[in-house]
C-alpha cells in the first residue's frame, strides 16, 4: 500500500478508529520523538508484562475539528464517558519509530513546572501500523485546519504544535542528528 493511499484530509474528518489505549506517562517535553520514546518504551512494557486476567482496554478513537477523543468500549456493560483532547491542547503526535503500529501524542495539560505534569504521552496500539499512520495524518489534518482558523481569528494567539508525517524508516534516519536536549 503506497503512503499517498493512506493520507487522511480535511475532507476525511472526522475520523475513527477502533484501537487499544495503552496509557499515559509523563512526557519531558512538548514535541519531538525524544520526548514519546520513554513513555512509549514503558507503556510497552507494562502491556507485554499484564497479568493473565487483565486486558489493555479497547477504545473508539475520533479525531475531528475540535480535537482527539475516545471512549472505552471494552466492557459493553459499563458506560464510561469520553475522554477529550481539544486540539489547542496537543503539541505533538507521531507515529512510533520502534513500535510502528503505535500512535502516540503529547498533551499540554495547563499545569506549569511547579504545580506538576504539563506534558502527558498518551499512547494508542493500532491493528496495523498503516493504521497508526492514517491516526497521524487525521491529526495532522485536524492541526492544519486548526492552524488555518487560528491565523483567520484576528484575537487568536499563536499555539505552537507538531505532527510527524515521517514514515518509521524516515525517522530512523533522522533520529542520529536528534539530541536529549
Amino acid at each position: 500500500m503506497d503512503d499517498k493511499d493512506l493520507v487522511v484530509s480535511l475532507k476525511d474528518l472526522p475520523f475513527k478508529a477502533s484501537v487499544k489505549y495503552l496509557g499515559s506517562q509523563p512526557a519531558k517535553g512538548l514535541w519531538g520523538m525524544k520526548h514519546t520514546r520513554k513513555p512509549v518504551d514503558y507503556l510497552v512494557n507494562l502491556a507485554k508484562n499484564l497479568p493473565a486476567n487483565q486486558v489493555i482496554p479497547i477504545v473508539k478513537l475520533e479525531i475531528n475539528l475540535q480535537g482527539l477523543s475516545f471512549h472505552n468500549v471494552t466492557n459493553k456493560k459499563e458506560k464510561s464517558p469520553p475522554v477529550m483532547f481539544g486540539i489547542d491542547s496537543i503539541s505533538y503526535g507521531v507515529q512510533d519509530l520502534v513500535y510502528t503500529r503505535v500512535f502516540s501524542m503529547i498533551v499540554v495539560t495547563g499545569a506549569n513546572l511547579n504545580d506538576g505534569v504539563p506534558f502527558v504521552c498518551h499512547s494508542f496500539v493500532c491493528e496495523s501500523r498503516n493504521q497508526a499512520r492514517q491516526i497521524t495524518y487525521a491529526l495532522a489534518a485536524a492541526f492544519q485546519e486548526y492552524g488555518r482558523q487560528s491565523k483567520l481569528d484576528e484575537n487568536g494567539g499563536k499555539k505552537k504544535f507538531a505532527i510527524d508525517l515521517r514514515t518509521p524508516e524516515e525517522q530512523a534516519e533522522a533520529s542520529d542528528e536528534e539530541t536529549e536536549a
